[in-house]
């Protein structure tokens, strides 16, 4: 299979050209290199109290381009060194946004769509509980994190229900790919290291883009 992608063309930092504030409050909106990838930074309200923040308004975030139907949230904790991914569902593909509860994080979106013109490249940003940032990824992406905190606490939401036969993955280490992991030596489970590389995923497990339109 032809992958349309390669290592020296990937680049792993963000481009930050966008910025737009929702209908009905402040909400500023990054778009990253992958211009279907955004991250939000929603209003966070302090005192000497602490603070005070929403993490999802089905309407304000309509309103920003982020129109799901979100139907499960996920919770996952995760110690230092911790590398999770690269996950998605083939058949019933999961839009996700994520934030951090507590400690930081590494987060990566692949774009695996095939026929996509930016097919194989990714972007990585840090997320974590003082830019309260959140990620959203659309339907089509490979998704994964490695954490840089002594713990992390990490939710998302997700556009579709788990499906444990749909489940796929893509090599956290594909040299293809060239993600630029900012940990040594990470912590990856059995299930993640053998995962193949995007080259070696059967066209009939990567998403469509015209399916996803």
């Amino acid at each position: 299979m032809k992958t349309g992608y390669g290592q020296r063309q990937l680049k792993p930092h963000l481009k930050l050209t966008l910025s737009r504030k929702s209908k009905n409050k402040t909400m500023n909106v990054i778009q990253a290199e992958l211009k279907e990838v955004l991250i939000v930074e929603p209003d966070v309200f302090k005192d000497h109290r602490g603070f005070f923040m929403e993490t999802y308004n089905r309407i304000r975030y309509d309103g920003i381009g982020i129109q799901r139907h979100f139907v499960q949230d996920n919770l996952s904790f995760s110690r230092q060194r911790t590398l999770r991914g690269l996950h998605y569902q083939a058949k019933h593909p999961q839009a996700k946004l994520v934030q951090v509860i507590s400690g930081e994080i590494y987060d990566v979106a692949v774009d695996i769509r095939a026929q996509s013109p930016t097919f194989g490249k990714w972007v990585g940003v840090i997320l974590n509980d003082r830019n309260n940032r959140q990620l959203f990824i659309p339907e089509g992406f490979a998704h994964g994190f490695c954490v840089l905190s002594e713990t992390a606490l990490f939710s998302y939401k997700c556009s579709d229900f788990y499906a444990p036969k749909d489940e796929r993955g893509v090599l956290w280490a594909d040299p293809d790919l060239g993600i630029a992991w900012p940990i040594a030596d990470p912590i990856v489970s059995e299930k993640d290291n053998g995962y193949p590389k995007l080259c070696n995923v059967p066209t009939g497990d990567l998403p469509c883009i015209k399916d996803l339109i």
